[in-house]
């Protein structure tokens, strides 16, 4: 079956716009053109479209699907267990949210006690689940399972104020690096005081803390382009600057 441009848009429910746009940068191109010079898609479009919006839904960049979709070992089969694999998560995180959501409501209607703990469970799992999701495989692969395991567990056992403690110092950590980087100095009180701070937030996560690891973890901020946008973005050149000032305060 074939649709016109408008008709696909009306089923996928997205915009006309938004297929020229997929067009135009040649991530989905129409079967042909007809004489009146409207864009026509066919049923293999239609499955590449359902995949880009597929890879959309977990947050890919238009480049990243654009260059998965290129790979010659690219399998719509096997992308397509990959989705179902990580929407069976998702719904299992969203079980537990709704649990804590009923045990706060039996809590506060006097039909059940609930601890501090149990109602973080919800927030704690989902800060698992998404860090399994970004970097899962590639963490174990590097760490091994067990490290990652341990690391999973110690954030289950947060206590409420852990996980409070956790929430900010991602932002302290990003804000004085940004006053640090405006000195131009990684050995500098405010860069040194960033490290600390990034060192905290790391023993939130990691079983035992190693000076060799945190300073192989600053290579990588620069080595990875997800890493070195995220701070990057903080302001350009920001994750050498971080990598500097871990690498000083190692030798210290």
């Amino acid at each position: 079956m074939e649709y016109t441009i408008l008709k696909l848009a009306k089923i996928a429910n997205i915009s006309t716009r938004t297929l020229r746009y997929y067009d135009e940068i040649g991530i989905l191109k129409p079967k042909r053109i007809s004489s009146s010079g409207y864009r026509i898609y066919g049923s293999e479009e239609v499955d590449i479209l359902q995949q880009i919006l597929f890879y959309r839904q977990f947050g890919l960049e238009l480049t990243e699907i654009k260059d998965i979709l290129n790979n010659t070992e690219f399998s719509r089969i096997n992308a397509l267990r990959d989705h179902k694999k990580k929407l069976y998560e998702k719904r299992e995180q969203i079980d537990i949210l709704i649990k804590n959501i009923e045990k706060t409501i039996a809590a506060g209607e006097g039909r059940t006690i609930m601890s501090d703990n149990e109602k973080f469970e919800g927030f704690k799992q989902k800060l698992i689940d998404e860090n399994e999701e970004k970097y899962g495989e590639e963490i174990r692969e590097k760490y091994g399972k067990e490290t990652v395991e341990k690391s999973n567990q110690k954030i289950k056992n947060m206590t409420k104020e852990q996980y409070d403690k956790i929430s900010g110092l991602a932002a302290e950590i990003n804000l004085t690096l940004a006053q640090a980087y405006k000195t131009g100095n990684p050995a500098g009180e405010l860069a040194q005081k960033a490290v600390l701070l990034h060192k905290e937030w790391l023993c939130f996560y990691w079983d035992k803390y190693s000076i060799k690891a945190h300073a192989a973890l600053g290579q990588m901020y620069v080595d990875d382009e997800r890493f070195k946008k995220y701070y990057d973005d903080i302001h350009p050149g920001c994750a050498e600057f971080l990598r500097d000032a871990i690498l000083i305060y190692a030798k210290k």
